[in-house]
């Protein structure tokens, strides 16, 4: 658990740990004491830190309460799974990893695997062609919705993955080459055979913090900001996914999740504790074999109650937003208006204002996550020609870039987009289609200084 001592209130002097890497760059960046509004992230649940830890923080405006019940839920987070015994019993019999840290390293964004290695903060959905648009995939008899790719000794893992990258070279319109890597998916070793035409999603795990603020955007703010018919001609149609809710049983607005198909956090822990680790809650108390050839065929008391639950949705509620750094520096401002002018902030929205949350310190904020939360065509080369709800292959949902220039310090890389494909930010925008053409082919022919300059806006937040 982490200690207590790590909370930091705005303003207080900023520990600097080293981190010794050799993927990336991991020296500590400067932090300007925040001076203006566009450098406090999080409102008031922003943490002043540029350090490994940058993620893992507690908001500084939490009450005692819902402190004490973010440490709770910060235990919960990092229990370790087993499959008996007196304490973390009930993991599997099928099961992607053992805890929630075990895929959000230190609350970070997770990375596909190296040549030969498991996948360990990467999972693949699963599904059947055919769903009718608006509905919930279909899950794969014998396998459901999402590949477990590890289980218990006595059984098989359903199928294991196996990642090849091709090149594809591409210029800048001054003339300089570059080339991006296109992964191919090969599901092997698969413990019995998968119908022809199956589909799947590679998704790498998403940052854990700031989730509360988002989860406390009104729909109707989300809305407004939706054109699914581009009726403004700007050649951005975002649109709202719709969503199975179970608590209310009925749809939601989607925002969690890499095609938003999940709308409230609750449900996004209880899924992860059901698919992910294969740990049954009251929201999802069947097992995930359930009906699968692996069932153990016994129905058991939920291995974590609603309590845990709860404590461990709070965690993912009100963890900090890490600051912006050096917002007065001329060359990051002169890239911030590159970003206006390339039109990103058209679906990177830079500021949003939060409505009533039932965590008071989430209530009211105005934030600056860049993302609208909605559904964006990205192109075919992003598409994972698989259906989620409204969203189609082609669509995501706009990802949050608020603490993407803390992600090689607090992850230990810098791997982007749904799958991890992009091993830096100038390939995540250079992999945008569809909708995002316009503002890559803007980045692609801007002159080697105004690039620079752009990307280094990019690593201020």
């Amino acid at each position: 658990m982490k200690a207590l001592a790590t909370r930091l209130p705005i303003g207080l002097s900023i520990v600097l740990v080293e981190l010794g890497m050799s993927a990336c760059n991991t020296t500590n960046p400067p932090v300007d004491t925040p001076s203006a509004d566009e450098a406090m992230s999080g409102g008031e649940t922003t943490i002043v830190n540029a350090t490994s830890g940058s993620f893992s923080f507690p908001a500084p405006n939490l009450d005692d309460a819902t402190l004490s019940k973010h440490v709770d839920g910060d235990a919960g987070f990092e229990a370790l799974f087993v499959a008996g015994g007196p304490i973390n019993a009930g993991l599997g019999p099928i099961y992607n990893n053992t805890s929630c840290r075990g895929c959000h390293v230190q609350d970070g964004r997770g990375a596909p695997p190296g040549p030969g290695e498991p996948l360990s903060s990467m999972l693949i959905r699963l599904s059947l062609p055919g769903d009718q648009p608006g509905s919930a995939p279909s899950g794969i008899p014998g396998f459901g919705g999402q590949l477990q790719t590890k289980s218990l000794r006595w059984l098989k893992p359903e199928a294991l993955v196996n990642i090849t990258y091709s090149p594809i070279n591409g210029t800048y319109g001054d003339g300089t080459q570059y080339t991006l890597q296109k992964p191919e998916y090969h599901l092997t070793d698969n413990y019995k055979p998968l119908p022809a035409g199956y589909l799947t999603s590679p998704r790498v795990a998403p940052i854990v913090f700031g989730l509360g603020l988002l989860e406390a955007i009104t729909d109707a703010d989300l809305m407004k900001n939706a054109d699914p018919d581009d009726a403004n001609h700007d050649g951005i149609s975002g649109r709202v996914n719709m969503v199975y809710n179970v608590q209310t049983k009925g749809l939601s607005v989607g925002r969690f999740g890499l095609k938003a198909n999940t709308p409230t956090l609750l449900q996004q822990c209880a899924g992860a504790y059901n698919q992910d680790m294969g740990i049954t809650t009251p929201v999802f108390p069947d097992e995930s074999s359930l009906g699968q050839d692996q069932y153990p065929g016994k129905s058991d008391n939920v291995e974590v109650d609603m309590t845990t639950l709860k404590a461990v949705t709070t965690y993912t509620q009100t963890l900090g937003v890490p600051a912006r750094r050096n917002v007065n520096d001329a060359t990051i401002r002169e890239g911030q208006k590159i970003f206006s002018d390339a039109k990103c902030a058209s679906c990177h929205i830079p500021t949003m204002k939060t409505g009533t949350h039932e965590i008071a310190a989430l209530s009211n904020q105005t934030i600056h996550p860049y993302t609208d939360l909605l559904l964006h065509d990205l192109g075919n080369d992003l598409s994972d020609e698989r259906p989620d709800f409204v969203a189609t292959g082609n669509e995501w949902r706009t990802a949050p870039l608020w603490g993407i220039g803390l992600t090689c310090l607090a992850s230990g890389h810098t791997f982007f987009l749904h799958d991890g494909r992009a091993r830096n930010i100038t390939e995540a925008i250079l992999w945008h289609g569809g909708e995002g053409a316009a503002a890559r082919d803007y980045f692609k022919n801007l002159a080697i200084d105004k690039r620079a300059a752009l990307l280094k806006f990019l690593e201020s937040l």
